[in-house]
């Protein structure tokens, strides 16, 4: 699958409430973009991608805890299919790629927690959900714990993934969970473990390969003579990347201006960090 153009600005934002260092709670809007890929396969008439939904929605009249960010865009996108904006959700599947957690108090930005009500949202209406972990993401009420996560990995309805991969409306999926770091934290993995399980799915083959970790990646300016534009990532993630055949990558965690780039070996990145791009055919 090759992205053939994304759009340079949203058709359509949401509002909810994050946190900014100093500022205190804020009022923001997570926009949503459309993008155009070669092909889709028949019956799948879009894929939502999104990541590090860390928000909450606007304050409650009553003064309770609002709302995940990920489970108002469920809903959010599920008005838009009725208005015709975008295809229907039973006709769109979801990839969800970590850190969808935002403390109810909104006294930090993120903040660990449980994510499952998110994957939930998506996994009531849309066609299918895959995704991985994001270093900040509980998957039960208790806080860390692997077995909330083999349990929530069992699961019918949805794909969590993690060195694995799963086919989806013919699509070959894979990804791995987590970001580089102290393996004795949550969802953190060796730098070797982390580049050996990529390594592998790319070379099994994926049409898409999902991860929370981002690789590094450049961008030529389009401004005459200017500096390339050097975009956050791990290098070595990269690395693998580029000694592989070609694949699709939806990441997150490192925050992107430019939410898309192409690899040397054609590899294209799609940062989805605090953002949702709706990917379409061109024959739709």
């Amino acid at each position: 699958m090759e992205i053939l153009s994304i759009a340079d600005s949203p058709f359509h934002t949401l509002a909810y409430r994050n946190v900014i260092p100093r500022h205190g709670i804020i009022t923001v809007h997570l926009p949503i973009l459309r993008a155009v890929v070669d092909h889709l396969p028949s019956g799948l008439e879009a894929i939502v991608a999104t990541a590090d939904l860390q928000g909450r929605g606007l304050e409650r009249e009553d003064g309770g805890p609002s709302p995940l960010l990920g489970e108002l865009l469920a809903e959010e996108l599920e008005t838009l299919a009725k208005r015709g904006e975008i295809p229907s959700p039973d006709a769109t599947g979801v990839i969800l790629a970590g850190d969808l957690y935002s403390r109810p108090e909104l006294d930090c930005r993120g903040g660990s927690g449980d994510v499952r009500v998110v994957w939930d949202a998506f996994a009531r209406n849309f066609r299918w959900v895959a995704g991985v972990a994001g270093n900040h993401d509980f998957f039960g009420p208790r806080g860390w714990s692997k077995p909330d996560v083999e349990t929530f990995r069992r699961r019918k309805d949805i794909c969590y993934l993690d060195g694995n991969s799963v086919t989806l409306d013919g699509l070959r999926i894979g990804g791995v969970s987590g970001t580089l770091g102290n393996p004795n934290k949550p969802h953190r993995k060796l730098e070797g473990d982390f580049c050996d399980s990529v390594e592998r799915l790319v070379t099994l083959g994926t049409d898409m390969l999902v991860m929370h970790e981002s690789p590094a990646a450049t961008v030529k300016s389009d401004e005459p003579d200017a500096a390339d534009i050097e975009l956050l990532g791990r290098p070595s993630v990269r690395a693998v990347l580029e000694c592989s055949q070609p694949t699709l990558v939806i990441c997150g965690h490192a925050y992107w201006r430019i939410p898309l780039a192409t690899l040397s070996n054609g590899t294209q990145v799609l940062n989805v960090d605090s953002r949702v791009v709706i990917l379409q055919s061109a024959k739709s």
